[in-house]
């Protein structure tokens, strides 16, 4: 099912959830990657194996990702959301210049879950292209 989505997505749209391997021995680290939301606006997603927390891949790979969003797709903005008790995840979703607007329900968890925005015309750099 998660692999249809993913084929579909890149099919339909030019995204997916792309595999994160570390460079230096080649294990898998994750995800990271893009869904369609709504009309223009894509959701940014990171998920990691444990054993790679806090050492900076989902920033890197989100940092990738949105300048792949903005700049190659020219997506106008991205959601995103976190898990409310993964702090860690707020702190990327920041770096990355995202706002909370709204806390909404996520029936993947069944919990309320915070939910963020990222505009392109934030970004002058981005904006222009």
């Amino acid at each position: 099912m998660r692999l249809e989505l993913e084929i579909n997505n890149h099919e339909e749209h030019g995204v997916q959830y792309w595999p994160l391997f570390l460079l230096q021995t080649g294990e898998h680290v994750g995800c990271c990657g893009l869904q369609p939301h709504q009309e223009g606006i894509y959701q940014l997603g990171f998920q990691l194996r444990a054993a790679f927390w806090g050492r900076g891949f989902a920033r890197e790979a989100g940092e990738s990702v949105v300048e792949h969003a903005f700049t190659t797709l020219g997506i106008r903005a991205l959601y995103a959301g976190h898990h409310p008790d993964n702090q860690a995840s707020r702190g990327v979703l920041s770096h990355l210049g995202f706002h909370y607007t709204h806390d909404e329900f996520y029936p993947p968890t069944g919990r309320i879950e915070p939910c963020y925005l990222l505009l392109r015309s934030a970004f002058p750099e981005f904006s222009a292209r």
